[in-house]
This record gives structure tokens, sequence and C-alpha cells, in this order.
């Protein structure tokens, strides 16, 4: 049963490190990631972020999605 939570809490700092990449990335703050910690709005910012301006995005540009 140990092992269970050793590996939840890996996968849980895996998915953080993760999202915080992400955001860093798009041009958002790395601390909106502790939305995910929230039932709820944690669903409605993955909306938010998905369908915003993203800073990090110039205008004109096609985002090379390679």
């Amino acid at each position: 049963m140990t092992l269970f939570y050793v590996l939840v809490l890996i996968y849980g700092v895996f998915i953080f490190w993760l999202g915080a990449k992400i955001l860093d990335k798009a041009g958002f703050d790395k601390w909106w990631v502790l939305c995910l910690l929230i039932p709820v709005v944690n669903i409605f910012m993955i909306w938010v972020f998905a369908f915003s301006n993203w800073p990090n995005l110039k205008k004109g540009v096609e985002q090379n999605m390679n």
C-alpha cells in the first residue's frame, strides 16, 4: 500500500510540473497550476487557458504544432 502512495505522489508532482511548463510557454504565470487542486475550478480553468489569447503568441503568426 505504501508503493501506491509513493506512485500517486510522483504522478501528482509530474502533473504539476508539466502544467507549469505549459503555462510558462503560453506566457502565463506558473502559479496558475495550483488551480488544479480545486475541484470544478480546475476543469473551468483548463477551458479558460485553452481558449484565451496566449501572451507569448505573436499576432499574425501561425502557431507551429510540431
